[in-house]
């Protein structure tokens, strides 16, 4: 199935992922890691950064070697949760592509149901959505942390890992909820029986 919003040049399409490779594979969907490189490199890239981020005045004296090696692991981190573990370990990945006229397309592709039960372990599903949520979220803290505490410097770095790991963060849902037209029935439906809960509940006490 393949849903456009004309009004944003983006592309939603529920597809088949490296056809070749995953209709060899007929195993049923288990706990256990069935990649556990990528899901090393899922985490590895991501938790170093954090980790240079809160050590760097232990490990070296020198702002720019650790500014640098913080983006070069964002970098990282960046290319692989884009290209490599969101396919492998989930079944999603994301991109862009220009077409003729010279327009910029986002499409966001997600394994269709059928296949996604045979391929994607239970396990790797929750590294890899507790990695994608949970850095993202320390890289605001830090930034706000840096903000406050008036750490100058330090905010170019931290802008950069909340923009790289924030930018995945958003691809990869809009891979697994759909276009942002879902997102927001989705959002209007929740508030909608969140409302009609309350009205309910009022009356029921008067």
């Amino acid at each position: 199935a393949v849903s456009q919003d004309h009004g944003s040049n983006d592309d939603t399409e529920d597809v088949s992922l490296f056809d070749a490779e995953e209709e060899t594979t007929n195993r049923p969907r288990k706990s256990k890691i069935r990649h556990p490189v990528a899901s090393f490199f899922h985490l590895f890239f991501r938790v170093s950064a954090i980790v240079v981020y809160l050590l760097c005045e232990l490990l070296s004296s020198s702002f720019i070697t650790c500014m640098v090696t913080i983006i070069l692991l964002l970098s990282c981190d960046f290319w692989a949760v884009k290209n490599v573990t969101g396919r492998l370990m989930v079944g999603l990945r994301w991109w862009n592509h220009i077409d003729e006229d010279g327009k910029s397309h986002w499409v966001f592709e997600s394994r269709k149901s059928s296949q996604e039960n045979k391929t994607v372990s239970e396990a790797e599903s929750r590294i890899f959505w507790l990695g994608l949520i949970a850095c993202p979220v320390l890289w605001v803290i830090f930034a706000f942390s840096a903000l406050f505490s008036f750490r100058v410097k330090w905010l170019a770095v931290v802008i950069m890992g909340v923009v790289l790991q924030g930018a995945n963060l958003y691809g990869y849902i809009r891979c697994k909820v759909g276009s942002r037209k879902n997102l927001t029935s989705m959002a209007t439906s929740y508030f909608g029986k969140q409302f009609l809960r309350q009205n309910t509940g009022d009356d029921q006490t008067s």
